[in-house]
């Protein structure tokens, strides 16, 4: 399968636009199921009222949030997809300028040193492209994620070495969830990642923090840790908005890897309550988008 280069940059301009507005029906869900367990009256109220910010944006037609993020696209290539990968990258930041400038978009993106923005949603590395390939023949697919500031400030990594077990883990992902409090904009998807290197294990804490609501660990040790820290989590009394509540996260996802024998890397990354994405799966038949 050939891919057209203007589609691709046409598709990357419309899936940011999409990821700001229209909140997946996962998360929509997760909302409703912790409305009809919050004890909390306070809590309740947040709730109710997050709940009808995503009604008022999707009948508005406006943003659910005003952070329009770090955008980062994760992209997927089938075995039997013929594309440069240069001019594929090229193509997504042409897009994800665009959605920018032509929609407009209010640029977050600046320098790390000098601070200047370019009101592109661009700059040095930026978007982040991540590419990974599967064994479907015909089929590329680009996932779209607008990372805002409050909940990629929630980040954390922690060298933990082998002595300290499970139990180790446990207590660094309860303690920066705590940390982190009110400042992520929960209810929370609390991202994990166990093993690996440092930059592996930052890497897998953020795709377990921008995994669907409902996914579970592919590892059997990393879905029982994903059931107890989710438990665990919605004990501390953070709540919706750090104001107080049972509704502290959706969940707790973890990823996990192998490691060296003398470590055990361990990463938090946090997702807000507005969890945006947006997806396109290209194939010889056309372009669906969705979630």
């Amino acid at each position: 399968m050939d891919v057209d280069l203007e589609a691709i940059e046409e598709t990357a301009k419309l899936l940011y636009i999409r990821a700001l507005k229209v909140l997946p029906d996962d998360i929509k869900e997760g909302f409703q199921r912790l409305d009809a367990s919050e004890t909390d009256a306070t809590g309740k109220s947040i709730l109710a009222t997050m709940i009808q910010n995503i009604d008022v944006a999707e009948d508005t037609d406006n943003l659910l949030c005003q952070d329009t993020g770090i955008p980062i696209y994760n992209v997927t290539i089938g075995r039997g997809v013929a594309v440069d990968g240069i001019d594929l990258k090229a193509a997504i930041k042409k897009g994800c300028e665009r959605a920018t400038t032509e929609y407009p978009l209010r640029s977050s993106v600046v320098h790390p040193v000098t601070r200047e923005n370019e009101h592109t949603s661009c700059g040095r590395r930026v978007p982040v492209i991540n590419v990974d390939f599967s064994d479907h023949a015909d089929e590329l697919v680009i996932e779209m994620i607008p990372k805002g500031s409050g909940s990629e400030n929630g980040s954390f990594l922690k060298m933990c070495i082998p002595a300290e077990g499970v139990n180790g883990v446990k207590t660094f992902v309860i303690d920066r969830v705590l940390e982190a409090g009110g400042k992520v904009c929960p209810p929370t998807i609390v991202g994990v990642g166990v093993g690996g290197t440092a930059d592996l294990c930052t890497k897998l804490a953020k795709v377990a923090a921008t995994r669907a609501l409902g996914s579970v660990c592919d590892d059997p040790e990393g879905a029982k840790l994903e059931t107890q820290l989710s438990a665990a989590v919605n004990t501390l009394g953070i709540g919706p908005q750090g104001l107080g509540g049972d509704s502290t996260a959706f969940a707790v996802h973890v990823e996990t890897a192998a490691t060296h024998i003398t470590m055990n890397p361990v990463a938090v990354n946090i997702q807000c309550h507005s969890a945006r994405r947006a997806k396109a799966t290209f194939t010889p038949t056309g372009v669906e988008i969705g979630f």
